[in-house]
Parts: structure tokens; sequence; C-alpha cells
């Protein structure tokens, strides 16, 4: 399936049914005064998160949704049916702008969540409406009021806890399949992941949390290379940032470049800078992978080389499995800890060990 992140639709709601202009006639009844009933209210439209959605792909196909029209009054004091509202279902995460004013009409983060993005017309008053004790003949009935139009912009941002960044093949769908049971596209050369792929991981006995695999940048991504920012957006909602590093080109033995790593690490986070400063912000997690290619004294001197700026990595081999569980442990600590955790979860203990660090079933 396409994944789509971004489509702009037309919404308009059903305008309102008229009121009716009539007057009893029958016989023997010679005055029987104005009967026109009220017109029906048009539909509204309204966004529903839908959990079973991953992608906003369907709306490529059909740019333009309408709810149903009101009818219109009619004599004998009947009134026109309501229209039919109309619920566009979309992935959660979803949020909903509006592209004249540039206001978030909704964000959806909850299955079945519903919101109310354009208004139904009201119907018109029949001239039965306007009768009274001065006015016993009303000659005049409401038209029903056109329903709210709007131009807007959905923009699907994945709800994840974790969000894994970092170059191109520097190990994140190897990764994330081997934490999860989410199977992304993995090869040896770069840009084979062009989508972001969502895991669930399971840690601390039965809680889980969901990470994104996002995919590579490189340097001036940010001015539009490679992939460019696009998807960094999805993770603006995570807790944490894990940023896998690749060691082995630059420690392969007999070409050993520690700093080469470094700038690596630091053209990412230059990337993530320019995109946002709270992104820039967030907690993170640095990985350095593949270490199973590389000398160990290279690999303890790269380490302390990170340390004396200030950050302690975690090293990992995902064809070997070293280090994985420990990550996935660090990576649980942290997001069941964060006041960002994104479903109200509470927090283990301090206390508390990991009973349990097993593969979870894809949402």
């Amino acid at each position: 399936m396409k994944f789509i992140d971004e489509v702009t639709i037309e919404v308009q709601a059903g305008h309102g049914g008229a009121g009716a202009r009539s007057f009893r006639r029958e016989k023997f009844v010679p005055f029987g005064g104005p009967d026109g009933g009220n017109g029906g209210a048009g539909g509204s439209v309204f966004v529903v998160g839908d959990r079973n959605k991953r992608t906003l792909l369907d709306f490529q196909s059909q740019p333009q949704w309408m709810a149903g029209r009101g009818g219109n009054g009619e004599g004998r004091r009947k009134d026109g049916k309501t229209g039919a509202d109309l619920t566009i279902r979309v992935p959660l995460g979803t949020e909903v702008i509006d592209l004249n004013t540039g206001a978030v009409l909704a964000d959806i983060t909850t299955d079945l969540q519903q919101e109310l993005v354009a208004k139904g017309g009201r119907g018109g008053k029949g001239n039965d409406f306007f009768k009274s004790a001065t006015n016993q003949t009303p000659q005049h009935a409401q038209p029903g009021e056109p329903g709210e139009e709007r131009k807007i912009q959905l923009s699907l941002k994945l709800l994840a806890d974790v969000g894994i960044v970092g170059f191109p093949n520097a190990g994140k769908s190897t990764l994330i399949s081997a934490i999860s049971e989410a199977r992304p596209r993995i090869a040896d050369y770069p840009f084979t992941t062009l989508t972001p792929t969502l895991g669930v991981v399971r840690a601390f006995g039965d809680r889980t949390f969901v990470v994104a695999d996002i995919p590579g940048l490189i340097e001036g991504a940010s001015d539009g290379k490679g992939l460019g920012i696009a998807f960094l957006k999805h993770i603006e909602r995570t807790a944490l940032l894990v940023h896998l590093v690749d060691v082995a080109g630059p420690l392969l033995e007999g070409n050993e470049d520690p700093e080469a790593v470094i700038a690596n690490y630091n053209a990412v986070r230059r990337e993530l800078c320019a995109f946002s400063d709270d992104i820039a912000e967030r907690q993170e997690i640095v990985v350095l992978s593949k270490i199973d290619l590389i000398p160990k004294e290279a690999l303890a001197q790269l380490c302390e080389l990170f340390k004396s700026r200030g950050t302690s990595p975690l090293c990992i081999s995902t064809a070997t499995g070293e280090g994985v569980k420990e990550l996935v442990a660090e990576m649980g600590r942290l997001v069941f800890g964060t006041e960002r955790r994104r479903d109200g979860a509470e927090n283990p203990s301090d206390n508390d060990a990991i009973n349990e660090i097993s593969i979870a079933t894809l949402e």
C-alpha cells in the first residue's frame, strides 16, 4: 500500500432546505391559515479516527467531499428532512488544517475520536412559524442557509513513542525488524526505506511502546537534498529519539577514523535543529550500530571520544544480537518514565525490573 501522509481536499456541508410558503385550502375550511413547514438542516462534515487506516491514499482519488442537503418544507406543516451528515475516516495522528486561515480544526489521536470540520446550514422557517395575533397570514418564508465550505489539508503525523533517526544504512530498518514484527525493506544500499515504518515493542511484562523508523537523513536534508526533511514531522509526537550511528565504515580495520563517526552524528543533529528546536531538544539515546564489524579497541576508543563530549552511547549489533535487549530496556525505561507518554499509562516504579522483552504483534 502506498504511503501518503499529506493531502488537500475540499469539504462542503449541506445547505439548509427552504421553508414553505403555503396556506391551507380545504373544502369547508374557509380560514385555514398558513401551514408552510420548515426546511431541514443541512448535514455536517466530521472527521473520525480509524485505527485500521495507515495512510491518506484514499483522498488522492476523491478530493471533494459533500454532506447531504436539507429538504425543503412543504404545506400542511411538513418539515423537510435533515441532510445526512458526512463522516470522513482518517488515520490516527491526522491533523486537519484550514488552508484559508491556517487554523488547526482537529487533531485526531484516538480511535473513534470525532471532530466537526464543516457545519451544515440551518433550514429556513416556513410561513406557519411567523403567524401571530398581529400577523395572521404571513406571506413570507425563509430560504435555507448555506453550509460551510472549506479547503483543508490532512497532515498525518505518526503516533509513536520512539523515533529512530540516522544516516541511510545506519541499520534503522534492521533494528526495528529485530525488536518488533515490522518488516521494512532492507538492503545494502542507501534510501531503501522510503516511508516511515511503525513497530510495537514489548517490555516490562505486558507494557508496549511504538517505535517509528524514519527514512534516512543526509547532510543538507533541510535544504531539500536526499529525501529532505519531509518525514521528520512523524517524530514530532515522540517522547524519545534513538539516534543510530553506523560505525562500520569509518572504523573498519586499517581505515580507523573515529572523528568521521562524530562528524556523521553531528550532521544529523544539525538537520534536526534546522527542522525544529523542539525535536532537537528531545531526549535522545545515542546508539553505535554494527559493532560486530570493527575491532574492539577501535570501539572502546570511540566510546571514550563520545563520553569526552558529554554523551554515553550504547553499542549494538543486530546481526549478533549484542546490546539489543539492553537498548530495548533503556527505551522502555525512558518512555514509561516520561510525561510525554502518549497513552497516559502509569509509570513503573524505579524498582521495577524488566520481566520480558519480546516481539509484539504489529498493530
